[in-house]
């Protein structure tokens, strides 16, 4: 609101001379001027309203002979709120259904048998560190660090195969958990043993060192291992079995699994040997069947199983048959990847597809660097390069992510 006030006086003094503007007066000529003003004003009032962004006073007082006085006041408020809300929504597309998922064919050999003899299994922890089982001559577990050349034996007395708590027999499966504690499983000894802090010298959490049976106290031939997402337990592949046993990380010899697959009859688990386990992405196993010619999903507590690829019971080297399949690995979105071992090619199945896409060997055994012969084990590092541990040409291949 603004409201100006004009007051004119005109003050006329017949005998003495009008008073310019410029005429000096004392302070009680003053005052005197400002009665006479006070007796002879005649107010003026103009109000204004002016709206805008912003919020200002201004005053200014004019006084001369001819006294005028002027308030202008400008008043205004404003308000404003902007409220946005939004919501983001990110749809990862399966880059097997693209045709996204594509290797190289020409593997790099990292380890040949210069060092190596027959390797089995093949496990990568989080600073891409392989962790290799070689079976015979070596009988020992192979540490090949990150960009190395060498691999160094932590597991196992080099051609010295025997059942001390510092030797293995046959081993096959490897699993390092997030601690570095490693578990191996060691075929002819019929158990699994444990290693802790980088130590050599084996404790046995599962089966009775030289002693196969079936009681649940006992392992006949275990094959591939893994680890729930807890690390409280441990899976094994219980082949001539014909199951997948679970026991306690931190069980000792002699104590009772507990059956979770199998272990009935052959029909549904015949020799069974890979096994895939991750409760984040599925809650079931996924296991390979060696002389079933198949991959069986299991979910736990069932008593029976589903057949995903292969046809059970049926050899066969084309995109739906499988030859005596070993090692498997799953990622988040279930594409499954098969060692097709007698059939010397590694098989990717899109997620629900039971047609297989060979991403490495031709099907054919050779010792060229896009052929393999009786690969057994499958592991991939963190820009999903896949390594295979190529058995028959005694050596580990690596197949880079294109």
């Amino acid at each position: 609101m603004c409201i100006i006030f004009t007051i004119i006086v005109l003050v006329i003094i017949i005998t003495v001379p009008i008073v310019t503007a410029k005429t000096k007066k004392t302070n009680s000529e003053k005052t005197s001027i400002t009665e006479e003003m006070e007796v002879t004003t005649e107010p003026t009032t103009t109000t204004s309203t002016t709206t805008s962004t912003t919020i200002s006073t201004t005053s200014s007082t004019t006084i001369s002979t001819t006294s005028s006085t002027t308030i202008s006041t400008t008043s205004s408020t404003t308000i404003s709120t902007t409220s946005s809300t939004t919501i983001s929504t990110t749809t990862t597309i399966n880059p097997c259904t693209t045709g996204n998922y594509v290797w190289n064919t020409s593997g790099i050999t990292i380890l040949d048998s210069s060092q190596v003899t027959h390797v089995v299994d093949i496990y990568i922890d989080s600073n891409n560190t392989l962790y290799i089982t070689d079976e015979i001559a070596s009988t020992v577990v192979w540490r090949l660090l990150k960009n190395a050349t060498s691999a160094t034996a932590i597991a196992g007395i080099k051609d010295s195969k025997g059942s001390s708590n510092t030797q293995l027999d046959h081993p096959q499966g490897v699993y390092v958990d997030t601690n570095g504690t490693m578990y191996v499983s060691d075929h002819y000894n019929h158990r699994v043993q444990k290693y802790i802090n980088g130590s050599n010298s084996g404790i046995t959490i599962a089966g009775l060192s030289e002693s196969r049976g079936s009681s649940l106290n006992q392992l006949n031939g275990p094959r591939y291992i893994t680890l729930d997402p807890t690390q409280a337990y441990i899976y094994i592949v219980d082949s001539y079995n014909h199951r997948i046993m679970r026991y306690s990380t931190n069980s000792t010899s002699g104590n009772n699994g507990t059956v979770v697959a199998g272990g009935n009859t052959i029909i549904s688990l015949n020799q069974p040997w890979g096994l895939w386990y991750q409760p984040s992405v599925s809650s079931d196993f996924f296991i390979t069947n060696y002389l079933g010619h198949s991959v069986i999903r299991w979910t736990p507590g069932a008593s029976s199983s589903t057949f995903i690829a292969g046809v059970p019971g049926t050899t066969g080297s084309n995109s739906t048959l499988l030859n005596n399949p070993m090692g498997i690995k799953l990622d988040k979105y279930l594409n499954m990847f098969v060692v097709d071992q007698n059939n010397h090619r590694v098989q990717m199945f899109c997620a629900n597809s039971r047609t297989g896409i060979t991403i490495a060997g031709t099907g054919v055994s050779g010792g060229t660097p896009t052929t393999l012969n009786g690969p057994r084990g499958i592991a991939f590092d963190s820009n999903m390069n896949m390594y295979i541990t190529d058995f028959g040409n005694k050596r580990v291949q690596k197949f880079l992510k294109l």
